[in-house]
């Protein structure tokens, strides 16, 4: 049991409001960066849960736990400490695509998330509801609480998750709170709208648990984890798979069912307004929008080691319970299935992230940053990386060393607050890799080599953990080196060639022109030609991945770099923050007023912007010359 630190400090440097993972991310840097943190949060036993499905990562949403993990965040190596399953996901399409996941005890998560929090220097946690976001003359002063407290910072984050005005809809049940049994924020969002902030309505929801002794097993596939199991973080030795995951699939007879609870749904009826995720609908949503399905996966996953509760994942819902309760039984091996807990859908505000700069501070209010779903995002991995760098822009705020941003040609992450900042948000945001134009160079196994630089300048990666990084860096070019420069004959190629159904070769050439070959692989080639190198994959299997995916892809990848040099050189041409668009007569409608209100640092960012068309910015780069 940890217990919470009791102190009485009324000043801090920084105050973030809200424990999920933004508020855990964004506290910890911004007290590891030596800045004096309060950490606000209702209650304390509940920073980190796990509220929707407990697992970490998935596709593209693993990519941004590796990030997290190589700019010196901590949901990693939380993930890994409470696995129970771990999976590389996308192995059978191309490496740009790959990305690890967990299964993660809902239990022990929170409880590490929550030591994590407690044994960090500079952060205090403060039992408390926060009422209201103080400001004075356009600058955050602290904030005020349910017992009438004022608690001043020069700088504060709002992590505030699906709780600002937040309502949950079970059938037409209603009741207010963003979490089950947790009270909502019900002034925030005014008084946020009072100082010029403009806000909108999102929904999100989450499936029925079931008890794990009332499932039939054998009438379900199982799912198992890899057979070796990655971790997530540099910082993890080794991680281990303690359960296997269930798959089972709807049916007609359960479309049918569940579509006699439509006339009683909050989606369906218009009780709910906000706007749902376009990727993870319900399972109402599904079997609306795709009629023509007789079927939609369900995947059971154990919530824990110690506790009964089994997750619905597919089977997210906000239909009444005994519509629930009927559905699910018609699902095969679910036929006495127990609800524990029903689905419900919760409805919160959220503030329109076009109103951020990229370092996830409002323009409006001087001081005062936004992180997770408040931004309009929805998933655990969004949320924390916000948080991480809204927590390390706050305390450069405060050093008066202006902003770390990530650009979109170097982490999901900057991918993910692009779009944010430059296009509309009419639903919750999830990240993909399709969103990514520069996939290719933002794979897993250049994560290191991309982001750690950046941790450990700014003071958030240690000593091991950078030798480690160096080492692995190190072997990955020992390994190119000596696959560029090392001959093989034919006599010992053509053999292992023929056994891949590759074209033989006349004569000895180097390992390097055959790793090329789609089917052909580093390890055995580098064996058959006797490399000591070859010993490298014991060392270190990461750095032989990674050197093996940059020689075969090293024309797309040289390609990309040209094209990232072209996007950089618009990123640097910077338009002045009071600049007058009303003066460029040539401007489209669309394109001056979609400026006017964005209002882009550089010519790179506004041609990003929807609505602003190419022409749009040619004529804006010419003004600007």
């Amino acid at each position: 049991m940890f217990h919470v630190k009791q102190s009485k400090p009324t000043t801090f440097d920084i105050l973030v409001v809200g424990g999920g993972h933004a508020g855990i991310e964004a506290s910890i840097v911004a007290a590891r960066m030596g800045m004096r943190v309060g950490l606000v949060s209702m209650d304390f036993a509940t920073v980190g849960r796990l509220s929707c499905n407990p697992s970490i990562g998935g596709s593209a949403k693993g990519h941004l736990a590796k990030e997290i993990d190589a700019l010196g965040g901590v949901m990693p190596r939380i993930a890994d400490a409470s696995g129970l399953q771990f999976k590389m996901l996308n192995t059978s399409k191309g490496p740009a695509v790959w990305s690890p996941r967990s299964q993660n005890d809902k239990d022990l998560y929170p409880l590490y998330a929550q030591n994590a929090v407690l044994s960090t220097n500079n952060l205090t946690v403060i039992n408390e509801t926060v009422t209201e976001i103080v400001v004075e003359r356009d600058r955050v002063t602290g904030v005020r609480t349910l017992s009438n407290e004022e608690i001043s910072a020069k700088a504060v984050i709002l992590c505030s998750g699906t709780f600002l005005n937040a309502v949950m809809w079970t059938g037409t049940d209603s009741t207010n709170g963003g979490r089950v049994g947790e009270r909502p924020a019900e002034k925030i969002s005014d008084l946020l709208t009072n100082h010029g902030l403009t806000r909108g309505r999102l929904k999100t929801g989450t499936p029925p648990r079931i008890a794990k002794g009332s499932i039939d097993f054998t009438k379900l596939e199982p799912l198992s984890g890899d057979e070796v199991p990655a971790p997530f973080s540099m910082h993890t030795r080794r991680v281990r798979n303690r359960l296997a995951c269930f798959a089972s699939r709807t049916n007609d007879a359960t479309h049918d069912l569940l579509r006699i609870g439509f006339t009683r749904s909050p989606m369906f009826t218009g009780l709910i307004t906000g706007a749902g995720p376009r990727y993870c609908p319900s399972i109402e949503d599904k079997i609306f929008r795709f009629s023509d399905k007789s079927s939609h996966v369900i995947v059971l996953e154990p919530e824990g080691m110690s506790t009964d509760t089994v997750y619905v994942n597919g089977f997210s819902t906000s239909l009444p319970q005994d519509i629930q309760d009927a559905g699910i039984r018609t699902i095969p091996g679910l036929k006495d299935a127990s609800i524990l807990r029903y689905g419900y859908a919760v409805e919160y505000d959220f503030f329109f992230p076009y109103q951020l700069t990229f370092g996830l501070q409002t323009k409006a209010i001087q001081g005062l940053f936004f992180a997770g779903q408040i931004n309009g995002t929805s998933g655990y991995e969004e949320a924390a990386a916000q948080g991480l760098i809204a927590g390390i822009n706050a305390a450069l705020f405060l050093r008066d060393e202006g902003s770390f941003t990530l650009q979109r040609s170097e982490a999901y992450i900057g991918v993910m607050i692009d779009d944010l900042v430059n296009k509309n948000t009419e639903e919750p945001y999830r990240i993909f890799t399709s969103l990514a134009e520069y996939r290719l160079l933002l794979r897993i196994d250049t994560v290191y080599d991309r982001l750690m630089p950046h941790g450990r300048r700014l003071g958030l990666i240690d000593d091991g953990v950078f030798n480690r990084f160096e080492r692995q860096s190190l072997l990955r070019d020992q390994l190119e080196t000596d696959v560029r420069t090392s001959k093989i004959t034919p006599e010992i190629a053509n053999p292992y060639l023929a056994s891949l159904s590759e074209d033989p070769i006349p004569e000895t050439t180097t390992l390097f022109s055959l790793v090329k070959r789609p089917t052909v692989r580093i390890s055995p080639l580098l064996n058959l030609a006797g490399r000591t190198s070859a010993s490298i994959r014991h060392e270190h299997p990461a750095a032989l991945h990674a050197a093996e995916t940059q020689m075969k892809y090293e024309g797309y990848i040289q390609k990309l770099y040209r094209d990232v040099e072209r996007y950089t050189e618009q990123e640097h041409m910077m338009i002045p923050t009071a600049f007058e668009y009303s003066r460029v007569q040539s401007l489209s409608t669309e394109g001056r007023e979609k400026l006017q209100r964005i209002r882009p640092a550089s010519l790179g960012q506004a041609s990003r912007i929807p609505g602003v068309s190419a022409s749009d910015v040619s004529i804006l780069a010419l003004y600007l010359r």
